[in-house]
């Protein structure tokens, strides 16, 4: 009887069904305990926090994807200042670019990479050039890592030493490798420090951005460091506008970085390293803009000019400028053009300020470069149709060659010059004269020249005899 008993409790158990874990007592309760958060210590709470604050922000892109459909998103707001995110955002890039400073060669380890290749390279008997192979490069780089430290060996891959020019043994010089180092090393450490002066991180600066990058290099050039305290702010304004003339085409206020960093007006600005003013002539230090000469120029060339001392620079005072050779109808073009949110003097007059003169300057300094041609080809262009006719250059020249006869020169005439021009031009449209013509043909800043200043007319007509007189000291 019992055992009939114990066989069937046996075989009802495997039939007997589990209630589900949710509906016991005891689960609900731990549940609605563990979910308020009461029985949670502080830890436990703040990562319940967050969970459900990342949770919510998924939801809420989930949501939004949804509803832009296949359209990507190109716009993220910027975290505002003070936020945690800001801050969070802060900290990460200074760590990062701390972490990539950390990371260059110091002027150390540029000096002992210096002395390694020089005591391991062979020269070269018929040049008496320093020179290594490949089985010398890899011995550098082995004992510059024991000496340095791992931070130099990125230098000595397979793909660097195939950069630079071998001769018939395969062998390299060792003068530009190491130049090729310095100035990687150099141009990382100016990324490095412009993006801590980008303060909203977006890879650009803005002019006072860039005035700061420039002090702080000042006591680092050996040609500024006794530029004279009150002077330090207008210099910094001075360079940071070439920058931008040239960094920034489209006027939007800000320069990218990496534009910068591989303009010439960055190589030009580092020129001022060298130590001995004495090498440097009093030629290339008024042609190098960043020099204190040529800033101390450019004010004084705005002062003189402002002749009612208001800040500004009328039509009138502008045409002073390069003592008056300048056309009558370029310097109206130029306000035209450039100078129509201009401060506005006595009357309804637009008038130039230091910040527009300075793209002025700039311009007609370099005319023979993209950013220079295309400030002046707005000039040019008369009717605005982005192109030159054959009226336009008449009308053009026609101011210079009143000029031409005023200053007691030869007769001449205007159709044979406008024919020269196009001959010189050649442009693509026999019947017209585009930006892109002038840029081919290498000669825009001569024929710029010629249409807008009596000088540079008087300069192409006696360019034979300019560049002979060029050569003769050479032969002497």
């Amino acid at each position: 009887m019992y055992s009939g008993s114990s066989d069937g409790e046996t075989h009802d158990a495997p039939h007997r069904k589990i209630p589900p874990a949710s509906s016991m007592l005891w689960v609900r309760n731990l549940r609605r305990f563990i979910g308020s958060g009461a029985g949670l210590g502080s830890e436990a709470l703040m990562e319940l926090e967050t969970k459900r604050i990342l949770l919510d922000i998924f939801k809420e892109k989930q949501k939004k994807s949804a509803e832009a459909g296949t359209i990507p998103s190109f716009y993220k707001k910027k975290p505002e200042d003070g936020s945690i995110s800001h801050r969070v955002q802060r900290l990460a890039k200074y760590r990062f670019l701390r972490k990539q400073s950390d990371l260059l060669l110091n002027a150390d380890d540029l000096d002992a990479m210096w002395v390694c290749l020089r005591e391991n390279c062979v020269i070269d008997d018929a040049t008496g050039a320093e020179k290594m192979n490949y089985e010398d490069f890899c011995h550098i780089a082995s004992v510059c890592t024991e000496q340095i430290g791992p931070k130099c060996r990125r230098f000595f891959s397979p793909s660097n030493f195939m950069k630079f020019e071998k001769d018939e043994l395969g062998r390299i010089a060792i003068l530009p490798f190491y130049l090729y180092v310095m100035r990687t090393v150099s141009l990382t450490q100016a990324r490095i420090d412009m993006s801590e002066l980008d303060e909203d991180s977006d890879g650009f600066l803005q002019p006072h951005e860039m005035e700061a990058y420039i002090r702080g290099l000042i006591p680092n050039l050996a040609q500024l460091r006794d530029m004279p305290a009150a002077f330090v702010q207008m210099y910094c304004r001075i360079a940071a506008h070439k920058f931008f003339f040239f960094c920034d085409p489209h006027r939007r206020g800000k320069a990218c970085i990496k534009k910068v960093l591989l303009s010439n007006c960055l190589q030009e600005l580092m020129e001022l390293h060298q130590e001995s003013e004495e090498e440097v002539t009093d030629t290339e230090q008024a042609e190098n803009w960043f020099s204190l000469t040529s800033a101390q120029r450019i004010c004084d060339m705005f002062l003189a000019l402002d002749k009612d001392t208001n800040g500004t620079l009328s039509k009138q005072e502008l045409r002073e400028y390069a003592d008056g050779t300048l056309t009558d109808i370029f310097i109206e073009r130029v306000y035209d053009e450039h100078i129509r949110h201009g401060k506005s003097g006595g009357g309804n007059a637009r008038e130039m300020d230091f910040e527009s003169f300075l793209d002025f300057v700039l311009a007609l300094e370099n005319k023979d470069t993209p950013e220079g041609l295309t400030y002046l080809f707005r000039c040019l262009d008369l009717q605005g149709r982005g192109y030159l006719t054959t009226a336009d250059i008449h009308s053009l020249f026609r101011d210079v060659h009143h000029k031409w006869i005023e200053g007691g020169n030869y007769e001449l005439c205007i159709e044979d010059v406008r024919d020269e021009i196009w001959d010189m031009v050649k442009p693509v449209d026999p019947l017209k004269i585009t930006l892109a013509d002038l840029l081919t043909c290498k000669q825009g800043g001569t024929v710029a020249s010629m249409l807008i200043d009596v000088r540079g007319f008087w300069a192409h007509d006696n360019r034979e005899n300019l560049l002979q007189e060029e050569e003769e000291p050479e032969e002497e």
